[in-house]
């Protein structure tokens, strides 16, 4: 497996394992946790040094599962998750990042992970009530205590980033980016490149949108996310099928899937940019690594990306409520 240097000198795979579907938001969960230890446990195997976890996910379970399944191999990876919101008897009601919760979050999240350093610690959704000033100056303490080692930032815009760099420096910033996920190219990707920050890009097979197995006649499951996004509508998914077919089309000619193909291309978009694809089956994992490999022709690129730009993309990616806490 190849390896790609965040800012600040973090090094990890090029390709890392988004953990959030082995707890929630994928339909039912999945039943046999043993069968998710061997995932976690088959990634690294496989190369994979870069998870990618949260408090809110389950909430609480899917940290406690990555705690359990990487313990033995702990000093082989890195592991970020995050910070920054309210839950209340299981269920987030509201951002929270003041400091005092900062540091609460980040010794719960030690103890669940079964770590004595969080790799990687983003705050996950801005806190339009704390000033990013003071989200970064806590999380220096926690740096400076040993907790943590690298402060990251998720979903925010780039006068964000610049304030809360000016105080601790921000080694990544994490954001859906895909051939159908563009927002962050205009303010917010020349910020990064400026500053030094690489970019973490969640859901970039468009939450399994550009792999092919979604169509119109795909019945998402109770608890499916994608129920709740306005993309995944019936109507959109027709009209947003263009796009997949190219992507198709260019992964026969290269003997690849669609999937590796969306890899491929976000891969070559620039060498400080580590996906964090998520699956609960190896096959799937295995498919994902394959994209590390494939070379894409400039004018593969080009195609694709031009495709994109001219195909544009039918239907909002969050609901108006997510989409406000976005930042962008």
């Amino acid at each position: 497996m190849d390896t790609r240097t965040l800012g600040q000198g973090l090094r990890v795979s090029a390709l890392g394992l988004g953990c959030m579907g082995m707890s929630q938001s994928y339909g039912p969960n999945p039943g046999d946790r043993d069968e998710m230890v061997a995932v976690l446990r088959g990634a690294v195997e496989r190369g994979v040094t870069f998870f990618d976890t949260a408090e809110v996910y389950g909430p609480y379970v899917n940290e406690e599962l990555v705690g359990e399944a990487l313990a033995p191999l702990r000093e082989q990876v890195v592991i970020a998750t995050k910070f920054g919101w309210d839950i209340r008897n299981g269920t987030p009601v509201g951002t929270d990042s003041r400091p005092e919760q900062i540091r609460r979050v980040a010794d719960a999240s030690l103890a669940r992970l079964r770590t004595e350093r969080i790799d990687l610690l983003y705050q996950h959704r801005v806190d339009p009530d704390v000033p990013i000033e003071d989200v970064a100056g806590a999380v220096a303490e926690l740096v400076a205590d040993g907790k943590v080692a690298h402060f990251g930032l998720s979903e925010a815009g780039a006068g964000t980033i610049r304030r809360a760099h000016a105080v601790h420096p921000v080694t990544a910033l994490q954001s859906e980016y895909s051939l159908w996920t563009r927002e962050i190219e205009d303010e917010v990707l020349p910020t990064l490149d400026e500053l030094g920050i690489a970019l973490v890009p969640f859901s970039p097979l468009g939450k399994g949108f550009l792999t092919g197995t979604v169509d119109t006649g795909t019945a998402f499951s109770a608890g499916d996310i994608r129920t709740t996004i306005p993309r995944f509508s019936e109507e959109n998914r027709a009209a947003n099928r263009a796009l997949v077919d190219l992507v198709t089309e260019v992964a026969t000619t290269r003997g690849a899937t669609p999937a590796q193909v969306a890899l491929a291309w976000l891969l070559a978009q620039r060498p400080t940019l580590v996906p964090i694809p998520g699956t609960r089956r190896l096959s799937r994992l295995e498919e994902n690594l394959g994209a590390t490999t494939l070379q894409l022709t400039g004018e593969d690129l080009t195609r694709l990306g031009d495709a994109a730009d001219r195909l544009g993309v039918a239907g909002a990616r969050y609901g108006e409520a997510m989409q406000r806490m976005t930042g962008l």
